[in-house]
């Protein structure tokens, strides 16, 4: 019999492509992640790895193995659902992931929604850049988050992680000493997310789109920070509508694009019954401020 714990690493390794990267994101030591892939193997009775230096590729039955691994979790979260509908109340922890702008704006409001409907559930909120969500959720770090896309960034799809649809829609602005355009700030200072982000992509790619590449000064995740930045003469930005709700300090100037942020939840494939799952997610519809509707 195939061990589930054991597929899960498999899982894993099929995503990350090293012993290491499977270890660090599960929390594991790399030789006990390699110890019980070898004792996999040895369940499975074909090889399922090959390794080439510090990589290690997965042989084609070990290619079918995750594809039936994913099917088997997905059924797993599924009878996991069924089970808490059958419990009388919702009660005990909800992991929740949000990017920081969310968690500001927006998953206080939810998180009293929740609580007045739920009392018995322990919500517990960890911020993340979507970027890192899929990743939370297969390793169980979380049980539902908060993701954005945008126009110029759609989001992929991920095994193992399914998305309701937009739960809000974000307009974006240009912040800058005056209005104006993308376009008109080709030789301006620029400040940006961290690489790797959703929000960096996004703004390099919309610079891109305006004909010219981007000088990157700061480098900021904090749209509060980066306001400040702009009202002192530090560069310009692109900040969307969470980003905005706060006390604007003066020098600033906002002038509304033609581009969108998109909100949505995701969590692991099969939970969307999930009754916790379910209840955070009309929370979150209950408390979305009127002008991010229909947008």
């Amino acid at each position: 019999m195939l061990d589930v714990r054991r597929l899960r690493l498999l899982r894993e390794l099929a995503h990350h492509g090293t012993i290491a990267a499977v270890a660090e994101a599960l929390a594991f030591s790399p030789s006990a992640v390699s110890q019980q892939l070898s004792v996999l193997e040895r369940e499975a009775g074909v090889p399922l790895l090959e390794r080439t230096g510090r990589r290690v590729a997965l042989t084609p039955a070990g290619r079918n193995l995750v594809r039936h691994t994913e099917a088997v979790l997905e059924r797993l979260e599924r009878a996991g659902a069924e089970l808490a509908h059958a419990r009388r109340g919702l009660a005990g922890p909800l992991r929740i992931g949000a990017y920081p702008s969310a968690t500001r704006a927006i998953v206080p409001a939810a998180l009293a929604e929740l609580a007045g409907r739920h009392p018995g559930l322990e919500p517990m909120v960890t911020e993340v850049d979507p970027a890192g969500v899929a990743a939370a959720l297969r390793a169980g770090e979380l049980d539902v988050a908060l993701v954005h896309e945008y126009d110029l960034v759609p989001g992929g799809t991920e095994p193992g992680v399914a998305v309701t649809g937009p739960v809000f829609t974000e307009p974006m602005y240009l912040a800058a000493p005056a209005p104006g355009a993308i376009a008109d700030h080709r030789e301006s200072p620029w400040i940006m997310g961290a690489p790797g982000t959703l929000c960096r992509t996004m703004a390099q790619r919309a610079c891109q789109a305006a004909g010219f590449s981007p000088r990157v000064r700061h480098q900021v995740d904090d749209f509060a920070t980066v306001l400040a930045l702009v009202a002192v003469g530090q560069g310009v930005a692109l900040v969307p509508h969470l980003g905005t709700t706060g006390e604007r300090p003066a020098g600033v100037a906002l002038t509304r694009l033609p581009m969108y942020r998109r909100t949505r939840t995701a969590f692991r494939a099969g939970a969307a019954a999930h009754p916790a799952v379910a209840a955070f997610t009309a929370a979150l519809h209950a408390v979305v401020p009127p002008e991010l509707r229909g947008l």
